[in-house]
């Protein structure tokens, strides 16, 4: 197959600097996963990535991939560090090489795809993007969901405020990766054969785009139900003093008694909000709680260990309501290291002074928790970053989540970018599912995201507060729940390989 007519307009670069620039590319374009205005960064450097992979070998291109990925990784997950060293105890050394070292393995798929592009690219800009978005949500793909999966700054999420961002309720956050990674890829590929009359079609049909966006909204799917007042607490323990025992009683003091002056349909505090568990706790304690919401309006949705030595623990969030039974939750999505330890890991973790175990896995498709007419759907910590495992709740409509709920503990990372990424990952769920969020956290961010990824209300991070808002429920599916409860993320993937394999066959005959 000859080599792309790239190669000729390319001035050739070392391989060191070919390295220096994906690094730098792969690490700047993760601003735009906190500074969601510059969502065309994104664009910019996965456009500059696309250019090199294509005049490279395809051993260059995997160098390429590979180095680009991992700075991304880096830049966009540091923080990391600071629950190793900081509050792990482990040497800045190792805990440094340890955030080098995840973030090198997660982007080997990112090389591989960008080896198989160089090998396989066919010379013709339309083509190869199609091409390149396939393999580069493939990539992703196997970044979320293999060995339990880890997408955080997943390159959809840089999108929640462009223009993409109306796609999220038909292909989700990995659908919105893969287009920008298309246009990206077919602007960059397309530079050497583009002219005067060329550039002027690119330019006008971009400012036809920016109108349309400008003018126009997502399609709703979705109709409003009712309308809740809601309490969400934030609490600002210091991460040093969440789990030592002579500061526990008064974080827990601050959080009961935040819950118990409550005068709003629901109020809710973070996760281990309650850091005892329940029989650990002074005789009647829980049972007074339980008590306290069993009339009235308030209904309390809360953080808490539960479990014992023999049953096994579960990181939990549980629920009083006025008039019926105790709720519970229980957490499926469980964080590696934190709360499982993958096998052959364990004398790393031994190695941190953090409370960390081996907890059990709740069910996937968990029971809303019922307030008045609405159906509020927990996720505790980083759990909203699977969009396909909430959307397993949306397999029956009429028992569907009417708003989802998110109580977290981030202070493990320090006063960071950690906050606001998982804000955005919180608006892309409200975007993909057109419901409202909730988010009661420990340091921030605490706030109510409306059904169009808005931040309608919100604390400032890293201070102690209540906040006092209101949110209305949501009705109806949108087509990402629809094929994201039945089929998970396999549309996806499977239109990916035969998008591949299409484009292959197509080379193969020319």
């Amino acid at each position: 197959m000859p080599r792309a007519s790239t190669a000729a307009w390319a001035r050739p670069w070392s391989l060191g600097f070919d390295l220096i620039v994906a690094a730098a590319l792969g690490a700047l374009q993760t601003a735009a996963h906190v500074y969601t205005e510059f969502w065309w960064l994104q664009l910019l450097c996965v456009g500059m990535l696309a250019w090199r992979a294509c005049v490279a070998e395809p051993a260059r291109a995997f160098a390429i991939g590979l180095t680009f990925g991992t700075a991304w990784l880096v830049a966009g997950t540091w923080w990391m560090f600071i629950s190793m060293h900081q509050y792990g105890g482990l040497p800045a050394w190792m805990a440094a090489a340890a955030v080098l070292a995840l973030s090198a393995v997660l982007s080997l798929y990112l090389g591989t795809a960008l080896l198989l592009f160089a090998r396989w690219r066919s010379a013709r800009p339309l083509p190869d993007a199609l091409l390149f978005a396939s393999l580069w949500l493939l990539a992703e793909l196997a970044r979320g969901v293999l060995f339990t999966g880890f997408p955080w700054v997943a390159s959809g999420y840089a999108h929640v405020d462009g223009p993409l961002a109306k796609l999220a309720p038909w292909i989700g956050v990995y659908g919105i990766g893969a287009v920008a990674a298309f246009l990206a890829a077919w602007v960059a590929l397309a530079r050497p054969r583009i002219g005067v009359r060329r550039t002027a079609g690119i330019v006008v049909a971009a400012g036809l785009l920016g109108y349309v966006d400008a003018h126009t909204g997502p399609v709703k799917f979705t109709t409003p139900t009712g309308t809740l007042d809601v309490t969400l607490l934030q609490g600002n323990i210091p991460q040093e003093e969440k789990f030592a025992s002579e500061h526990q009683g008064a974080a827990l003091e601050w959080h009961v008694n935040g819950m118990l002056s409550a005068r709003s349909d629901l109020v809710l505090a973070p996760e281990t909000a309650v850091p005892f568990l329940p029989q650990q706790m002074p005789e009647g304690f829980w049972a007074g709680l339980r008590e306290r919401f069993a009339s009235g309006r308030t209904h309390a949705l809360f953080g808490v260990p539960l479990g014992d030595d023999r049953s096994g623990y579960t990181n939990s969030a549980v629920g009083f309501a006025p008039g019926r039974p105790e709720y519970r939750y229980d957490k499926h999505h469980l964080v590696p290291f934190g709360e499982f330890i993958p096998p052959g890991f364990r004398w790393f973790t031994q190695m941190m002074n953090i409370p960390l175990g081996d907890f059990n896995r709740g069910a996937l498709e968990a029971p809303s928790f019922a307030v008045r007419s609405e159906r509020v759907a927990p996720n505790i910590c980083y759990e909203d970053l699977f969009g396909e495992e909430l959307a397993a709740r949306f397999r029956h409509p009429a028992t569907a989540p009417t708003m989802f709920a998110n109580l977290s503990n981030i202070g493990w990372f320090g006063d960071t970018i950690a906050v606001d990424q998982h804000l955005n990952i919180s608006r892309m769920r409200s975007l993909e599912f057109q419901r409202p969020m909730l988010r009661a956290t420990n340091t921030g961010a605490t706030a109510v995201i409306d059904h169009r990824g808005h931040v309608a209300q919100g604390l400032k991070p890293y201070t102690r507060g209540v906040l006092d808002g209101a949110v209305q429920g949501r009705e109806g599916l949108t087509p990402f729940a629809a094929w994201a409860a039945r089929y998970s993320l396999w549309p996806l993937a499977a239109f990916a390989v035969a998008a591949v394999l299409l484009l292959r066959w197509w080379s193969r005959r020319r």
